[in-house]
């Protein structure tokens, strides 16, 4: 699936210059694979994470939330070819309580983003190229770095590994074969990110046709070493983890909208965020 003509890729386009060159938002994938691997894990290691009070755990399950791991390899995109893998925690805004631990706002949403409360916030986001490492920092303020992403997807066969740019040694691998598997609806997303010492929420509307499965022999392999992402995982507890479900297309296209600012971050979140960046 890669027709650029396509009625879903035919909106208005804003050119913004970025270090590594220029870009038009929304970008645009036109043909990529991609897989989401969903965790449950504890809020209170997630809360440790978000690093302020501004947000928490969304779409919770008794005292665990989700996580995801998004894996995509985009062989089609208005920035061009690159793969990319999302850490990101389910999250809703503090002072916007949502029922059912945020599952009814996300399922009344599924496919449209733009009417969802909750987001992904993102911890950790490796790209395989400049342009799009630019781009998502300038922009969006996503946590991105550049290293080799390796992505294999045939039928229920699966493998991703991020490397440390480092070391050469791996971050993290996700590899098994996947169970049971049965139609499914494309997952779009809003995404929550600090630019500019603002909270910003962006939306990613997604189409193709998807699969949801049992994980059936999948698991999470963290690596060695003190990377920062390598920290988010073990903190997590996501070492030879077991995902609760696995989402995954090799018929992905989406747009990446430009983000709508809905806070100022306080002050405890600006001290953190310039910590982060100057490590």
């Amino acid at each position: 699936m890669n027709d650029r003509n396509a009625v879903f890729f035919q909106v208005p386009q804003t050119p913004v210059r970025v270090s590594a060159g220029d870009v038009q938002l929304p970008i645009l994938y036109y043909d990529a694979s991609a897989l989401y691997a969903f965790f449950l894990v504890e809020q209170e290691k997630i809360r440790e994470l978000l690093l302020d009070a501004e947000l928490e755990p969304g779409m919770r399950v008794g005292s665990k939330a989700i996580v995801g791991l998004a894996c995509y390899q985009y062989r089609d995109t208005s920035v061009g070819v690159y793969n990319e893998v999302g850490l990101a925690v389910a999250v809703s805004r503090q002072n916007d309580p949502l029922s059912m631990g945020g599952w009814r706002d996300v399922l009344a949403s599924f496919t449209h983003p733009e009417e969802r409360r909750s987001g992904m916030y993102v911890l950790d986001l490796p790209v395989t190229t400049a342009l799009a490492n630019a781009a998502g920092r300038e922009i969006w303020g996503f946590p991105k770095f550049v290293t080799p992403i390796e992505f294999e997807l045939r039928g229920n066969q699966f493998s991703c590994s991020v490397e440390n740019p480092d070391t050469g040694t791996a971050l993290m691998t996700l590899a098994g074969t996947m169970g049971v598997a049965v139609p499914a609806r494309p997952f779009s997303l809003a995404l929550y990110s600090y630019c500019n010492q603002q909270l910003q929420r962006t939306t990613v509307n997604v189409r193709g046709k998807s699969r949801i499965s049992l994980p059936g022999n999948v698991r999470l392999q963290v690596g060695d070493g003190d990377h920062v992402m390598v920290q988010h995982l073990n903190r997590l507890g996501l070492n030879n983890a077991k995902p609760l479900a696995l989402l995954w297309t090799d018929f992905f296209q989406s747009r990446l909208n430009a983000g709508v600012v809905v806070a100022d971050a306080p002050a405890t979140q600006r001290a953190a965020m310039s910590m982060s960046r100057s490590s």
